[in-house]
Parts: C-alpha cells; structure tokens; sequence
C-alpha cells in the first residue's frame, strides 16, 4: 500500500496518477470537505484526515509499504503560524506516524528552494548547503528546509527509510494557480521577459517528478539520498514563454523589464503587503522573481544517473497539455 499526503494539490495527484499507471494500491489522506472528484476515478482507498491531525495519520499509516508525502502550505505568502502548523509539526506527525505503523520507506518532497536564493551564474547541486541568503519573509524556504532537518533526523536515527526529492517550479494539469496567472498574462498582453530572457528555466512537469519520486521509493539505493528534480532538459525563460503563448494562441512575449527593477518592486509590495496584512500576495514578490529571472540553475544530473530519470513528457508537450486542460477545466471551453 503506498499512501500520499496532498493528493489532492499537483503533485500529489500526479503521484497518484503514476501509482495507479502501475497497478499499485494507492491511500490518500483527505480533509473533510476537499474537492475529491478527480481522485473518485482514480480507484484510490480514501483516509479521511489531515497532516496536522496525528491520530488521523496513524489511522492512514497502517498497512502502509511508502509514504509519498506532499502536503505542504504551498506559495510565498502568508503568516508565518500557517507554515509551521502544516509544513513543519505536519511533517513531524507524519514522520512519528510511519514510524509507528512500520513504514518501510517516507519519500518526502521537499524543494530547490532550500538551497536558498541564489542568483549569479552557479550550477546548484545536492552537494551545496541549504538556506543560502534567505530574507526575513522567506517563510516557504525556511519551512522546507525545517521540515527536511526533521525527516533527516529521523534516518540518521534509524528509524526510518527516507528520500527526499527536491522539485523545481512545477506545472502541470491539475495547476489551478501558477497556469491560472501566466496564462491571463499572455492572453491580456500584461507578461514580461525578465532581463534579457535568455536564463534556463528550472520548470518541470508533475508527472516526470512522480515518476522519479517512484522509482526511487524502489531502490534501496536511494535511501539516505536527496535528489534535485528540477528540470526536463534546458529551457530558457523566453523559450518557456513562447511556448505557452502558442498553446494560448496569443502573440508572444517581447516586453522586458529588468530583473533587479522587478525584485526591487517585489520587495517594496511585500513590506506594503505585511504592514496592511494582506491576505492576498501582492502581484510581484522577491520569490516569484527569483523563480522566474535568475541566472542560478540547479541540476538534475544525479538524478538522472542514480535514478536513470529522463523526463518522459518533454516540454513541447507537457506546456500545450496542461493549457489545454486548464480551458477546458477551469475556463469550461475547449479550443478548435
């Protein structure tokens, strides 16, 4: 039995949806009230709870051969309380949880965005430390690299088999965010090139970080080990731009705007942001920037060697896919 926390975000379906390929029995935890649709078709045990919730995971954990564990407070905004409660003390009850209930392997998905924010012309591997420059609000970093300490600790001590899978900027169907904001900006002629545009990309589609966090679960190997899936080949921003313009139908992406005006700005909205508490992110942020503009990349080159992962969507298919799901889902209309 293999259990997935966050099966109901993108990656954790994605997760579901390649277990399912494989014909392996599949758990999901899920909140009462969660939009359960998608997964209703997918022939999956369902284990009504929640990662703050111990005594629900307990329940979820028996019988459980892995734990593929993606909940998590996703994005770059909101109070600091939240992160804690869900990505932290969530991560601690699902690692005691497992372990009680004997849990052969947790593969926990983590995040580039623990190594920190670099941004000058660096290669980035599993060798570099984790939480490089972080500022004062970088509250998802910070969780991550908190939550992994804990998943860490509890193999150094033996108590449990784990891998961690640290993906980059996902997409994919079943995005309601990310794809929800990029594309209105290329249908409405808002999107900007940041700097020259000619940086790679670190984007990569659900389904290909699924398969890699699988196989791994597999291989004795990979215990102990973390893995950077953070890329299906090298794409630069303007690239990845036009593609999703074409998929969109809408001219492409020629406006520019200078990397550092763009953080500077982002810098400013989020001091406007805290000092108003909005609930809402401001329309650039410090993160979104980086994410999008910098010159740093992070390599995937161990993954590919250890775990013999190839990105079996490309992007020249993922990026038309995963528009087209997004009009017909989201928007209720399918092109011609």
């Amino acid at each position: 039995m293999n259990l997935v926390t966050g099966a109901t975000g993108l990656l954790g379906s994605h997760i579901v949806e390649q277990l399912r390929r494989r014909n392996l029995p599949v758990r999901v935890l899920v909140r009462p009230g969660s939009d359960r649709t998608w997964l209703a078709t997918q022939n999956v045990e369902f284990a009504e709870g929640d990662v703050t919730d111990r005594g629900s995971l307990v329940r979820a954990c028996a019988g459980v051969d892995v734990v593929y564990h993606s909940a998590a407070k996703v994005g770059d905004w909101g109070p600091w309380e939240e992160f804690q409660r869900i990505t932290i003390e969530g991560t601690r009850n699902v690692v005691e949880a497992a372990v009680a209930a004997g849990v052969r392997r947790l593969v926990h998905i983590s995040s580039i965005s623990c190594y920190g924010y670099h941004t000058r012309e660096v290669t980035v591997d599993e060798t570099f430390e984790l939480g490089y420059k972080l500022y004062r609000w970088a509250y998802y970093s910070k969780s991550k690299i908190e939550a992994e300490r804990i998943v860490w600790e509890a193999f150094r001590a033996g108590r449990i088999e784990v891998t961690v899978i640290r993906p980059a900027w996902i997409y994919g169907e079943r995005d309601r965010t990310t794809i929800a904001r990029l594309y209105h900006m290329i249908r409405t002629g808002r999107a900007r090139i940041l700097g020259r545009g000619d940086n790679r990309l670190n984007v990569v589609y659900a389904g290909n970080i699924a398969e890699a966090a699988i196989t791994a679960a597999a291989m004795p190997e990979a215990s102990g080990q973390a893995f950077n899936c953070s890329n299906d080949g090298e794409i630069t921003q303007q690239q990845y731009f036009d593609l999703l313009a074409r998929a969109i139908g809408a001219p492409p992406v020629t406006r520019h705007v200078p990397y550092r005006l763009a953080y500077a700005a982002g810098f400013v909205l989020e001091c406007l942001g805290h000092a108003l508490r909005w609930k809402k992110p401001p329309f650039i942020t410090r993160y979104a920037v980086w994410l999008m503009g910098r010159r740093s990349y992070f390599s995937a080159d161990k993954a590919r060697r250890v775990l013999g992962w190839q990105a079996t969507v490309p992007y020249e298919v993922g990026v038309p896919n995963t528009v087209r799901w997004y009009e017909q889902h989201v928007l209720g209309h399918a092109k011609p």
